[in-house]
């Protein structure tokens, strides 16, 4: 690639603080294809979500490999199980998606996650009592990593005894998901990864195992004991969907917590209103999946056919990568895509994507963040930046601050 080469800004590292003015450019040329063997980038707002609707895209990790190589995509190495359904096509990503969420949420358990509110009100105010009598936090370390690590504990059904354990497994898991970690890893992070993913399968299968024969209220006896119209899922397959749930939500709500919580203090007439407006929350949350959303490209997509988009044959097995985070600020969608409005009216965005594979965990972190924010604008008095902008993760896929260091006069009660 070229030096000034838009792919090439958009990941490069210097972009992550602000990367919106690359994203402007990158609109110029609704479809992007810059070297033979390339990405087809796209990023306005009406061909992303045809594209996420459309059959011939493929997200299948078979398909992806046969693309060729790409330092975007992630890696899924967990400890020998099968792909997770967010790396399937139909018909086997249906079957798996409809079991899971027959565990999940609606229709079937259509109180899951809202009966967690009281749960996820009980943590949050547990982590903000535990700042004590501090003036100053990092709001990654303190309060937006352990919060949801400690909410999928409690969803699939891990006893509060075996928490501190759980973490440990899933720290280096979740760094391992940043490609700057992974290339800047030693052979001992490595190994400490491998340790950690086999000891958390080896404890989710011997959980998975005592939930058969003795279910609980619990996602993880749902989907061990679920026998619907599609069959029952393998202890594999169970596995990658409780391995999936536990790093691919983490790491979103994560980002969209501490993004949202720098967004608030960007904007201090907003952060003040919702300490009074608590009922802003939802619609705020839904702002903040567009103006800074925790995902901010999908590049785990590949086309089984020949494909127009704009005039443009995109041809069969070529790469394609969604820019989620340019089409959220599409000035032929959205007006005035550049100001932060939680009052916008008609906010569809592409935050958690869209189609077949939108975010199956979207309920539970739209709830995680309206009660985060909201708890800590109520409590946090005169909370300020205390570095601005702030330092980010390596990653230009999954993007967020990776320390967020805020100082304030008090806690009120």
């Amino acid at each position: 690639m070229t030096q000034d080469s838009i792919v090439r800004r958009i990941t490069d590292f210097a972009s992550r603080a602000d990367p919106y003015p690359v994203y402007r450019e990158l609109r110029g040329t609704p479809v992007l294809h810059e070297e033979e063997g390339g990405p087809y980038v796209i990023s306005s707002y009406w061909d992303i979500e045809a594209l996420l609707h459309d059959p011939r895209i493929s997200s299948d990790a078979a398909n992806l490999a046969a693309a060729g190589d790409d330092a975007l995509l992630q890696s899924e190495e967990t400890g020998g199980l099968p792909p997770s359904f967010l790396r399937l096509d139909p018909p086997e990503h249906d079957r798996l998606r409809r079991m899971a969420n027959s565990a999940f949420g609606p229709p079937h358990r259509p109180r899951r996650i809202d009966g967690m509110r009281g749960e996820l009100r009980e943590i949050v105010t547990g982590l903000i009592d535990g700042f004590g009598d501090a003036r100053g936090i990092d709001l990654v370390d303190e309060f937006a990593y352990p919060f949801p690590v400690t909410v999928i504990c409690r969803l699939l059904g891990v006893p509060r005894e075996d928490e501190p354990r759980f973490r440990a497994w899933v720290d280096p898991l979740v760094a391992s998901l940043d490609p700057g970690t992974r290339q800047g890893a030693d052979e001992e992070f490595a190994r400490t990864a491998r340790e950690a993913r086999m000891q958390l399968g080896m404890y989710l299968a011997g959980l998975a195992e005592e939930r058969a024969k003795e279910p609980r209220d619990d996602l993880l006896s749902d989907l061990v004991n679920s026998r619907g119209p599609d069959g029952a899922m393998t202890m594999m397959e169970v596995l990658s969907t409780s391995v999936l749930l536990l790093i691919a939500g983490h790491e979103t709500t994560v980002n969209l917590i501490t993004n949202g919580m720098l967004t608030l203090l960007r904007h201090p007439d907003v952060l003040e209103r919702l300490r009074h407006e608590p009922d802003l929350a939802p619609r705020l949350v839904e702002e903040l999946l567009r103006y800074e959303p925790p995902v901010q490209l999908v590049p785990q997509r590949t086309c089984i056919t020949d494909i127009e988009v704009r005039g443009v044959t995109i041809p069969k097995g070529s790469r394609i990568w969604l820019v989620l985070a340019a089409g959220n600020r599409d000035p032929e969608r959205f007006k005035d895509p550049e100001r932060f409005d939680p009052d916008r009216e008609d906010i569809q965005h592409l935050g958690f994507g869209s189609g077949i594979h939108i975010c199956f965990g979207a309920p539970l972190a739209r709830l995680e963040t309206q009660i985060a924010l909201t708890e800590l604008a109520r409590r946090l008095e005169n909370p300020r930046l205390g570095q601005d902008p702030p330092p980010y993760r390596e990653n230009a896929v999954l993007r967020g601050p990776r320390h967020l260091e805020i100082t304030f006069d008090g806690i009120r009660p």
